[in-house]
Order: structure tokens, then C-alpha cells, then sequence
């Protein structure tokens, strides 16, 4: 992966970061990160904001436009789109919620199957993460303060679908909770389709 290209992977992961910030993270100037930056702007692929702080300067923060999301893996949205679209025409809408609900099971098999020979909550926690990220979620587990933890998706594949059939995000929800067992209670606290840049769940031993 050349450095634009970790560039914009930190701005799809990590959210927004300012010039300074990303040149820690991939070892440039700041005006070697800021030459990068606006290189990917005129294509496009970036935006800044301005963002005031309580002393001094407003900050430059830089993040990802529609241009820049587009770069990672979407599954073939428009045809998914489409498809969705003539399976609710010539079938209805109940036919739709048959083709979640076999996708639920498959998914839930797969997941149990990855999950299934790891041991405490953090360990199944762990697995479920892999497995998402093998399916193009970027995901990734952040242990909070409190001790709960966080299922991270960096990015949906799937999000065009979820945007005109929401039942696949009650869908994924719902399959977590299986999966990770009784033990647990599992939130989603932050959500695509709502206007967050990631989805994230809270994982909380009961």
C-alpha cells in the first residue's frame, strides 16, 4: 500500500485527523502528509473542515468525501440495488424478508462456526471481528474503560442494500446477539445509515 493509500485508509478507519496527525501515523512532514492531502482533494477524494478551537487556530481537520468511501469494497451496489428493487416488484416485500432471513442463517453459521472454539466473551468477541473483516467490514474490537467492548465496522460492503432494505442492519444485529450467547448484551451505539462514519457495537458481559 503506497503512503496516499494508507492516507486514506487512516481517514476511513480513524475518521477525521489533521495533516499533522496523519504525518505521525505514516512517518511524513507535515507538509509531506499536506502535499498528499491535496493531491487527493483535487482528485476528488478528500474535503477539509475547519474546526475552532478553545485557544488559537481553528484546526484543519481532513476526511473522506462520497469519491473517497467509494475507493473501498461495496459489493456491487447498484446491482444489488437493482436486484433488491425487481425481487420487491415481482414478489413483494415478503419474499424480501424470506431472502434476509435466509441470509441470517447462513450468516449466523458461519459466524458460529468462527466463534464457536473460542473461550471468553473477548476471545469470541475477537473471532467475530475476523470474521466480519474478511467480509470487507474493516472490523476491529476496542476494549472501553468500563471494561465493555467495541465491535468497530469501518465500513459497510453491503450499505447500499441496508440503505433501501434496513431489516439486513436488524438483521446483522440480531445474528450478533446469537452468536455471542446469553452472557452478553449487544447495542448498536453508532450507525451508518444515521450519519456516523463507522457502526459500532457494545459488547457488555451480563
Amino acid at each position: 500500500m503506497n503512503t496516499s493509500d494508507r492516507i486514506l485508509f487512516l481517514l476511513k478507519t480513524r475518521g477525521p485527523k489533521t495533516a499533522q496527525q496523519l504525518a505521525g501515523m505514516v512517518e511524513l512532514t507535515s507538509m509531506g502528509a499536506r502535499r498528499h492531502l491535496e493531491a487527493a482533494e483535487e482528485k476528488g477524494l478528500v474535503a477539509f473542515e475547519d474546526v475552532a478551537e478553545k485557544v488559537g487556530r481553528p484546526s484543519r481537520r481532513w476526511l473522506l468525501t462520497d469519491a473517497g468511501h467509494a475507493r473501498f469494497p461495496d459489493r456491487h451496489a447498484d446491482l444489488t440495488v437493482a436486484l433488491i428493487d425487481q425481487v420487491k416488484a415481482l414478489f413483494g416485500d415478503e419474499a424480501m424478508d424470506r431472502l434476509i432471513v435466509s441470509r441470517e442463517a447462513a450468516s449466523e453459521a458461519f459466524y458460529r462456526d468462527t466463534v464457536g472454539t473460542a473461550g471468553a466473551l473477548p476471545e469470541r468477541v475477537a473471532a467475530l471481528a475476523q470474521a466480519r473483516d474478511v467480509e470487507g467490514y474493516m472490523a476491529e474490537v476496542e476494549t472501553q474503560p468500563d471494561g465493555s467492548l467495541l465491535l468497530v465496522e469501518n465500513h459497510c460492503p453491503i450499505c447500499a442494500a441496508a440503505r433501501v432494505c434496513q431489516n439486513f442492519c436488524r438483521s446483522e444485529l440480531e445474528v450478533f446477539r446469537r452468536v455471542l450467547g446469553p452472557g452478553c448484551s449487544v447495542e448498536r451505539t453508532e450507525h451508518q445509515l444515521s450519519g456516523a462514519r463507522r457502526c459500532a457495537y457494545r459488547i457488555v458481559p451480563v
